[in-house]
């Protein structure tokens, strides 16, 4: 697929077929990853990829959590409303779950985040060459520790998930803004 057929044919994937990804498939979206534009070259990302029962187990911790947070701060500091429950049912039905963590850094600068979200993308936009569906999933953020500590890095930050199967629904492209909506030449 042309890189750009994959940018206008990517979508969020939310349901998805009851078939594996071969680990091969896998390696392949996180070597994509791994080339993905870094500020100051500190590819400061790390990939944790889970199967089946672990992956029930995050989402099993992300709807526990749900019931004890106090969603009027959230709302507050994260502008949104709960999709956790969604979100974990999305990543117990999807065959595997690629957690994105980093280290802690107390000199962790917004481009820092920016090249983290360059690697998500080149992770995102391959599966779609590839004929799989991917979902760039922020929902872990609310039990990030707790996640972090099950996978055996509580030394590291989990800031990221991103499910990956094939997909069992072909949305239709939400609505985007037209490029002189957002486009200036001086």
């Amino acid at each position: 697929m042309e890189l750009k057929n994959a940018i206008k044919n990517r979508r969020s994937i939310r349901s998805y077929k009851d078939k594996e990804v071969s680990k091969e498939i896998i390696e392949d979206l996180i070597d994509c990853a791994r080339l993905a534009p870094s500020a100051k070259n500190r590819q400061n990302w790390q990939f944790v990829v889970v199967n089946k029962d672990i992956k029930d187990k995050i989402a099993d911790i992300m709807i526990d959590k749900e019931e004890k947070i106090n969603y009027n701060l959230e709302k507050k500091i994260y502008n949104a409303e709960s999709s956790v429950i969604d979100t974990a049912n999305i990543i117990k039905e999807s065959p595997t779950l690629i957690l994105v963590l980093k280290e802690h850094d107390e000199n962790w600068l917004a481009v820092d985040s920016l090249s983290v979200g360059g690697a998500i993308e080149h992770i995102c936009l391959r599966a779609t060459d590839l004929g799989l569906g991917s979902l760039w999933i922020r929902d872990i953020i609310y039990t990030k520790n707790e996640i972090a500590e099950l996978v055996g890095h509580k030394d590291l930050e989990l800031i990221s998930a991103i499910s990956i199967g094939y997909p069992n629904e072909f949305p239709k492209q939400r609505p985007r803004k037209e490029l002189n909506e957002m486009l200036e030449w001086y």
